[in-house]
Formats: structure tokens, C-alpha cells, sequence
């Protein structure tokens, strides 16, 4: 069993791997964007991918029964929630079925309500397929990140609006939803009778003591109206093996949804479908050091962004800190941080050019060498 506290601080060689988050920058900046994490994966998935590959043989490859069984056991007892095995769909990513999912059920010219900033994908979606984005600002409330619920229900109430696109937990801002603030977001879909498609990849990456609630759990009506998009991806560190899945309650919904995905997406790929049972069935207790080692991460860098002009909302979830860098005063506060050797994600790709987000999924001793040099880049400038 993994139980392998130590290894994430191990500092893993990662240039020579063609890795998108480790060759979009030169050699001396330290890379912390994309939601890609700078660790080894559990023993008991490379121990799964090992034996799968010494059988010989990689032919077309459906989706494993054992894998439907672990999934559900996933969510009854992570999340009290019970699914039908014939609610699941086998994808082999969630932003491909994100965009899918406005396509099939909205038309050109609909209204698709986002709360943001967001993951960029949740805001591409409907503008890359010729939908009316309709923004609903993210604000502070009680030092969390919360839809502003009146521009919601405007949202919501314009005649042309379809669907609802939610990212719970919150990328980036970091919220973990309560049911009360879900069943408020729920009351005006129901009202207004629009679609969900709630992305929820972070919702095993939840920091604090916490509960996540999966929208599509609420209520039936909820159920009804809800694609909900989960993935081992993000909490094991394999989202290059490709494999996430939807739950698609509304039977109309899920054949309309596979009936589109037919001859577009492909099936899950097989080493994928072999990571992600042994991530569920075996990867518990590295999946519980994972977040003891992330969130001490997130202490640290609380501490250190405390003693400068830079803000951060308390995180709940995700290793994905959301840092407002508008006291600096900067015309590019990503160019700034990149100068002083830190590629981070920039903020306007988001929705708010004057933050950044950080990636934190790394071994502290990276976090410290990063925040030693934002720190010494804001003393040259003067900015602290």
C-alpha cells in the first residue's frame, strides 16, 4: 500500500519527457501553470500500467467492468452518492465533453451562464461554438469566492439562456461549494429551466475539512437537469493517460450526448481505463498524503504572500492558488512574475488580468525557491 509522505518532496528530472508544462518556458524559470503536478505517481498505478503492458497486446479496448465498480464505490462512499452504472459515460478527457455538452444542448445564439473568473474552458466553450457567454462576476464574500447571486438570476432570466456552466471546486478561486449555495445555484436552474454541466475534476483535492457536494446529488430535479464531469486526471497525477467520465442521470440527455459523441470522441485509452482502477481501488492512502503534503503547501505559501503587497483569497481545494497582484500597481503582472524566473498562468486568461494563478502541486522546496524569487523581484522593484 502507498503510503509515501517523503516522496513528494523528491525533486523529479522532467525535461527530457516532453512535458507541456516543463517546455513552454526556458530552462531557468521554474514552471508552475498548467494543473499538472511535479510528482510520482502511486506505486500501485505504475506497479497496474507495468502489467498491462507485458501483456503483449493493445487492440481496441472497452471499458472494464471492474472500473464501473470502483467508480461507483468512489462516489457512495466519498460522496453519498449512489449511480447507475448505465448513468456513466467512459470519455477520454473533460474538456472535450464540456465543449460536446454545449453543443448538444444549446443551438447557436443561446445564452450560457458562467460564473468567473473560470478555467478557461468553461468560458471557450460557448464562445468557440457561437453561444452568448453570460458572466456572472465571482466576488469576496466572507473571505471566499462566491457567484454574485442577483447577476445569476439575470443571467439566468434572459430569454435566450440554455445552460449553466459550474466548476465545483471553484478553478481557481479555490471555493468548495456548500449545499445551501448549490441548492440556491439549483433554484435557478430549475426556475428558468436550464441544463448543468457541473465540472467537478477537483473535487477529490479538497484541503480544509470539507464536504463536497456533486450538484447532480442535490435532488432529483437536479439529477434530471445535470451532466456532472469527474476524472482521476488531477488527484493522481495522470491526466496524460486520458480518462474521465460523466454522469448523465436524464436518459433523453445521455443518449443525446453519446449520440453526438459517436465517431467524434474517441473511447478512453486503455492504459487510462488500467491508471484510473488502480487509483480507485488501490491509491487511497497516497491520495490522503497527497493533500496532507498539498495543503502544507498552501500554508507556506500563505505565509510568504502574507509578507508581501500580494493578496490570496483562502484556498479550500485544489493546488491552484488564485493571487491578486493588483496592489503592485503592473501593467502585465504575469510578464512580472515571468521575469523573475516564475511562469504562471496569467490571470486574463481567466477573466482578471490582475491576478495570477500559481501551481503549487510541486515539492516545497521548489515553492520556497519560487517565492525567494518573487520576493527578490519585488525588493529590486521597490514593491516591497
Amino acid at each position: 500500500m502507498d503510503t509515501p509522505f517523503s516522496v513528494f518532496g523528491t525533486l523529479i528530472d522532467r525535461s527530457n519527457l516532453s512535458s507541456d508544462k516543463w517546455s513552454k518556458y526556458p530552462e531557468n524559470v521554474i514552471p508552475m501553470w498548467v494543473a499538472d503536478m511535479d510528482f510520482d505517481s502511486p506505486d500501485c498505478i505504475k506497479k497496474s500500467l507495468n502489467q498491462r503492458v507485458e501483456e503483449g497486446v493493445y487492440g481496441y479496448t472497452h471499458t472494464p467492468k471492474a472500473l464501473v465498480k470502483v467508480i461507483k464505490s468512489h462516489l457512495s462512499s466519498r460522496y453519498d452518492w449512489d449511480v447507475s452504472a448505465a448513468h456513466l459515460v467512459h470519455l477520454p478527457g473533460l474538456v472535450c465533453a464540456l465543449h460536446l455538452s454545449v453543443r448538444v444542448f444549446s443551438n447557436e445564439g443561446d445564452g450560457i451562464v458562467v460564473p468567473g473568473p473560470v478555467y478557461y474552458h468553461l468560458t471557450k466553450a460557448p464562445l468557440v461554438s457561437g453561444r452568448e457567454l453570460l458572466s456572472v462576476d465571482m466576488v469576496i464574500q466572507n473571505g471566499r469566492w462566491l457567484p454574485d447571486m442577483a447577476q445569476f438570476e439575470a443571467a439566468c432570466a434572459k430569454s435566450n439562456s440554455k445552460m449553466i456552466l459550474l466548476c465545483n471546486p471553484h478553478n481557481p478561486g479555490g471555493t468548495v461549494y456548500t449545499k445551501t449555495e448549490l441548492l440556491g445555484i439549483h433554484a435557478l436552474a430549475k426556475k428558468y429551466d436550464l441544463v448543468v454541466v457541473s465540472d467537478e475534476i477537483h473535487c477529490d483535492l479538497i484541503l480544509d475539512d470539507l464536504p463536497h457536494v456533486p450538484f447532480a446529488s442535490l435532488n432529483q430535479d437536479a439529477a434530471s437537469r445535470t451532466i456532472t464531469l469527474m476524472a482521476p486526471s488531477k488527484t493522481f497525477n495522470i491526466a496524460g493517460l486520458g480518462y474521465a467520465f460523466a454522469v448523465i442521470e436524464n436518459t433523453e440527455l445521455r443518449q443525446a450526448f453519446n449520440q453526438e459523441k459517436a465517431g467524434l470522441i474517441p473511447s478512453p485509452n486503455m492504459l487510462g481505463l488500467t491508471a484510473a482502477i488502480a487509483a480507485y481501488e488501490e491509491g487511497q492512502a497516497w491520495h490522503q498524503a497527497l493533500l496532507v503534503y498539498l495543503k502544507s503547501n498552501r500554508d507556506f505559501l500563505v505565509q510568504r504572500i502574507a509578507a508581501t503587497p500580494l493578496k490570496m483569497v483562502h484556498l479550500e481545494s485544489t493546488y491552484l492558488a488564485w493571487i491578486d497582484a493588483s496592489d503592485l500597481q503592473l501593467e502585465n503582472p504575469y510578464q512580472f512574475f515571468l521575469d523573475a524566473g516564475v511562469g504562471v498562468s496569467d490571470g486574463k486568461d481567466f477573466g482578471n488580468s490582475s491576478y495570477i494563478r500559481l501551481n503549487f502541486g510541486c515539492p516545497k522546496s521548489i515553492l520556497d525557491q519560487a517565492m525567494t524569487r518573487i520576493e527578490e523581484a519585488l525588493k529590486t522593484h521597490k514593491l516591497m
